[in-house]
């Protein structure tokens, strides 16, 4: 009898646990941009303008973001190859960090939420649900939603956004 209440303790201890402990952290309710010297990134002419001391990776990062970030949304834009003439939230995602060294084969907005490691990351956090994903690089967001009204495909943005339901990512070492 007593081995059974020890299973069923253990039982309802990893039931918590799992409950408790999910993939990834849950982003708070809204991504905001918060300005800090050194540290941040600016937007100059709809480029980023990377921190004098960001590392070489967020360097890659943010000249493959600028690369693209006039380019329009296509549905499915750099699923099959990195290189494309358009790009789609999980499509941009992948080149920005294929560039930092961080992906060797463009994913799907969905696998992003198992990217990485857990929880926000010193210079790069993905932000990921299922059907859509979007990053912040030293600071700015670059999206394909939710920037402007005007605006169609990636794009640097410091303007705030829901993240309700978004699993937060980062890549190692960033």
């Amino acid at each position: 009898m007593a081995w059974m209440m020890r299973f069923l303790l253990l039982l309802m201890s990893l039931t918590l646990c799992v409950l408790l402990c999910q993939c990834g952290s849950s982003a708070g309710a809204r991504w905001e941009y918060d300005y800090a010297p050194g540290k941040t990134a600016v937007i100059i002419g709809g480029r980023a303008v990377p921190p004098a001391n960001a590392p070489a990776a967020v360097l890659r990062a943010i000249s493959a973001g600028n690369h693209i970030c006039t380019l329009p949304y296509r549905r499915g834009g750099g699923h099959a190859h990195f290189e494309d003439s358009g790009y789609d939230c999980s499509g941009t995602t992948s080149y920005v960090l294929h560039a930092a060294g961080k992906l060797s084969t463009p994913t799907v907005s969905g696998a992003f939420r198992s990217f990485g490691s857990s929880g926000r990351g010193k210079w790069i956090t993905v932000y990921a649900r299922k059907g859509h994903v979007f990053l912040e690089v030293a600071g700015l967001r670059l999206d394909t939603g939710y920037s402007d009204s005007s605006s169609s495909g990636p794009r640097w943005s410091s303007r705030s956004r829901p993240t309700k339901g978004y699993t937060m990512r980062h890549p190692s070492g960033l």
